[in-house]
């Protein structure tokens, strides 16, 4: 399958992640689409409609250990997955972001980027967004 191509086969589906891979395996219905070195697909305990995943197909804990053209795939696959989920899902705004570590909440260790859409309501005040990872920080206005 070509990188510029949005449509999953039930063959590239199975291929998209090895088994050793904490995501493995990827239900077709999940896909979101594939890239030569990264794969997009919704997240099964998703935080808001449309939650995805950009996942990275080699085996890593952080991205940032992921060379540096992988790491360019894995943010143009990002770009991708965030313009098919405003055509599905009409989100008002996104957070996309990265838990690098155990003491940053990550519990996957496989380098991987969340996209998560969001809606006007969806929260009481969503002002400082990713700030309330520590709440105590999070307000500044």
């Amino acid at each position: 399958m070509s990188d510029n191509s949005d449509t999953m086969d039930e063959r590239v589906v199975r291929e998209a992640l090895t088994h050793d891979s904490p995501f493995y395996p990827v239900a077709p219905e999940r896909m979101l689409l594939e890239a030569r070195q990264c794969v997009a697909f919704f997240d099964t305990n998703p935080a808001s409609k449309g939650h995805a995943l950009v996942v990275a197909k080699t085996g890593t804990t952080s991205p940032f250990d992921l060379p540096a053209e992988v790491q360019a795939q894995l943010w143009e696959t990002v770009r991708r997955a965030r313009e098919i989920l405003i055509e599905r899902f009409r989100p008002d705004g996104f957070n996309i972001g990265v838990n690098d570590g155990t003491a940053a909440g990550q519990t996957v260790p496989h380098a991987h980027v969340h996209i998560i859409p969001r809606y006007f309501n969806d929260v009481p005040d969503p002002r400082g967004g990713i700030r309330w990872i520590i709440p105590a920080k999070a307000r500044y206005w």
